[in-house]
Parts: C-alpha cells; sequence; structure tokens
C-alpha cells in the first residue's frame, strides 16, 4: 500500500526529480510532488513523496530526515490527512 510522507524545508532549487532520485535510495518511490505558490509559480518550501510500501516510507523517514539536499536539512515525516477549513480557523 502506497505511503505518503511530507518534506519540509525543501531547497527553492530542488526538483520533483531530485526528490525522486534521493527517496529511491531509501526504497521504492512512487512520486514526488511539490507545492508551489498559486500565484507565482515558485515552491513554498514543501513537497510530497509517495513511496511503494510502508517499510519504504519508514525507512525514508529514517534515512533521509535532515540530510541536506541542495544545503537544506530537509524534514521527513508521515503526511496527515488534510482537516477541512473550518477546522483550521478554530470554527465547529
Amino acid at each position: 500500500m502506497p505511503t505518503k510522507l511530507y518534506v519540509g524545508n525543501v531547497s527553492y532549487r530542488a526538483t520533483e526529480e531530485d526528490l525522486v532520485k534521493k527517496f529511491s535510495e531509501a526504497g521504492k518511490c512512487l512520486s514526488a510532488k511539490i507545492v508551489l505558490d498559486t500565484f507565482t509559480g515558485q515552491s513554498k518550501g514543501f513537497a510530497f513523496v509517495e513511496m511503494a510500501t510502508e517499510n519504504d516510507a519508514r525507512e525514508a523517514i529514517r534515512q533521509l530526515n535532515r540530510t541536506a539536499i541542495y544545503g537544506r536539512g530537509i524534514i521527513v515525516s508521515e503526511a496527515q490527512l488534510p482537516r477541512a477549513r473550518s477546522e483550521e480557523r478554530g470554527r465547529r
């Protein structure tokens, strides 16, 4: 079952291909998506990476958390499910 990871502190120079290559060192990486600003198209400095299995995802967290890509130490953790916008603003 594929597992999605959150990757923070991603260098603005990094590409999705860079992330796939890096995460493939830890296991089978299915995809990487860098989140872009809607108006400028600039990277927001974080991404989501999909690993093939839970074991691959755990290994990626273990091996790659705090490692550098283009001089910036990335933060790797399991992605959380999106919350409803009303929850983010403290409404119920």
